[in-house]
């Protein structure tokens, strides 16, 4: 019975460490008093410092995303691969997301519109026998996820993905 008690006892003690383990993880704290004297050394005087770190996130402005985006689009368009297997890019539709996960990378997600195969052309009359008409309708379009890492301080287009479908079924790499 007491034996079960202690281990209760123990194990609780070690859920309270690691839960204020964990809350203080990301802040910066700094101790300058410190009750337990077994923590200082012998030699020194003055009181103990302690110091954890901060996870800072550096932060993205639009102009920057709107910025690597462009260089993504450009990126895509001038590779002959992409235009065989996806088609020629011809518009960004919408941008869903931007932001830096790693210290100097930018992380942009938009949809992009991709036009293979035909014209896209209707065939439709003009009136008073003038023939058919030469207007563009959307045909052979295919709108698909972007996914691209840029370099924030050189520019360089590090990683795309482009996800036809949602990214539930084919997705296209870029090799850069």
């Amino acid at each position: 019975m007491r034996e079960s008690i202690l281990l209760r006892s123990a194990a609780a003690l070690l859920q309270i460490y690691i839960l204020i383990t964990f809350a203080n993880a990301f802040t910066t704290v700094t101790v300058s008093h410190v009750d337990n004297i077994a923590l200082r050394r012998p030699t020194q005087q003055s009181p103990l410092r302690m110091a954890t770190t901060r996870l800072l996130m550096a932060k993205i402005t639009e102009k920057e995303a709107s910025s690597a985006i462009d260089k993504v689009v450009r990126a895509l368009q001038k590779d002959k691969e992409a235009n065989q297997e996806l088609g020629r890019l011809s518009k960004t539709n919408n941008i869903l997301g931007f932001g830096s996960p790693r210290p100097g990378i930018i992380a942009v997600r938009f949809n992009a519109s991709f036009q293979k195969g035909g014209m896209g052309r209707s065939a439709i009359p003009l009136p008073f026998g003038l023939g058919q008409s030469n207007k563009a309708e959307g045909r052979g379009t295919m709108v698909g996820q972007v996914k691209a890492s840029v370099d924030a301080n050189t520019g360089k287009v590090l990683d795309v993905s482009v996800f036809r479908d949602l990214g539930y079924g084919r997705s296209f790499n870029l090799k850069v």
